[in-house]
């Protein structure tokens, strides 16, 4: 909408990425902010909240109750900023709502299952929503594709690209997406705790594919020049915007939780920004809080099937140090703290090369 001001009544302003970029931000954020209180106060007169995973700590018998499924306010919030400020005939911006929109439906199934038949138990089985991510992921790859996005692979701190993964990379990026939607979805156990990184991966992610979308700072940098893409920025402020308007009532102790209607797409979303500023491998980097959570369970499942011991008290590693006497606001900010450092470290690779 805001573009069609700069089309067609020449309003300059609106010319312009950044500008659209803060308006979306501000959309989304002040939607969020009035949706989620309305959002609260009816899951909790219907008595829509996650039951806690039985093998929980028993510090979390007290989050008994609390709303779940806040991750479809913030989506939706940032999809209506995202409609009225970006260019819609963009495709990355198409591939980004396609992405919100697909992973937020497979969380909201699970999630409403969950709720429905009071068990953790009830939603899509692991092998379902797995099958179920890779086809959606593998479609938005191959559209990728299609489209002529470029398949070679680059690495932090090196200027020249690896090799061309031609058409390898549909499996790649699927992959990738996927990896960083449960990776955000394993994230997600304490109060706050993925909401954060989410939104410094999301700061980094933004500032890249508007880098590699201008051409003059995307020669200055020698990082690769991808056309178009910076418009994906928007996409990315008007997340930044509604997650720190979801923070208010997600910090400890929460009032709601994102869900996996929430954190599914957040992941997603995170895997495709990353594709398309060709930072698949810096995402490591990026996300590293999301890697940390993920290789702790493989590494406690793959220890118990071959040893039958456990590394970890228990997995993900953060309910590691709730068993060890941490206080959950001490693990959450700890983490936060990782996640800024590491953001710091990635924004440091566009320039050194």
């Amino acid at each position: 909408m805001f573009y069609w001001f700069y089309r067609h009544l020449d309003i300059n302003i609106f010319q312009y990425i950044s500008v659209r970029a803060g308006i979306a931000f501000f959309i989304s954020f002040s939607l969020t902010m009035y949706l989620l209180p309305k959002f609260v106060k009816w899951a909790k007169s219907k008595k829509a909240s996650q039951p806690i995973y039985e093998y929980a700590p028993n510090s979390h018998q007290e989050k008994v109750g609390t709303p779940t499924m806040g991750g479809v306010v913030f989506i939706f919030s940032s999809l209506i900023a995202t409609l009225l400020t970006a260019k819609l005939n963009n495709f990355y911006v198409v591939g980004a709502l396609l992405t919100l929109g697909t992973f937020s439906l497979i969380g909201f199934k699970d999630d409403i299952s969950k709720i429905i038949k009071n068990s953790n138990s009830a939603g899509l089985s692991p092998r379902g929503k797995l099958i179920l991510q890779f086809l959606f992921a593998t479609i938005i790859a191959v559209v990728l594709v299609v489209y002529h996005h470029t398949t070679t692979l680059y690495t932090p701190f090196y200027k020249y690209p690896l090799f061309d993964m031609s058409f390898f990379a549909v499996i790649f990026w699927a992959l990738v997406m996927v990896s960083a939607s449960n990776a955000v979805n394993l994230t997600d156990g304490l109060d706050g705790l993925a909401t954060v990184p989410s939104i410094m991966a999301f700061v980094t992610l933004s500032g890249l594919v508007y880098v590699t979308g201008h051409s003059v700072f995307s020669s200055y940098l020698y990082i690769p020049s991808i056309q178009i893409s910076g418009e994906l920025a928007i996409v990315g402020t008007s997340l930044i915007g509604a997650l720190i308007a979801f923070l208010w009532y997600n910090c400890h102790p929460a009032q709601v939780f994102m869900g996996d209607s929430g954190s599914l797409p957040l992941g997603a979303f995170m895997g495709y920004m990353a594709i398309v500023a060709k930072s698949e491998i810096l995402l490591i980097l990026i996300g590293l809080v999301f890697v940390i959570e993920t290789v702790s369970v493989i590494l406690q499942v793959g220890s118990y099937k071959l040893r039958k011991k456990r590394i970890f008290l228990m997995a993900p590693i953060h309910h590691h140090f709730e068993e060890k006497g941490w206080k959950e606001n001490k693990i959450i900010v700890r983490f936060w703290i990782i996640s800024f450092m590491a953001n710091l470290v990635a924004l440091l690779s566009l320039k050194i090369r």
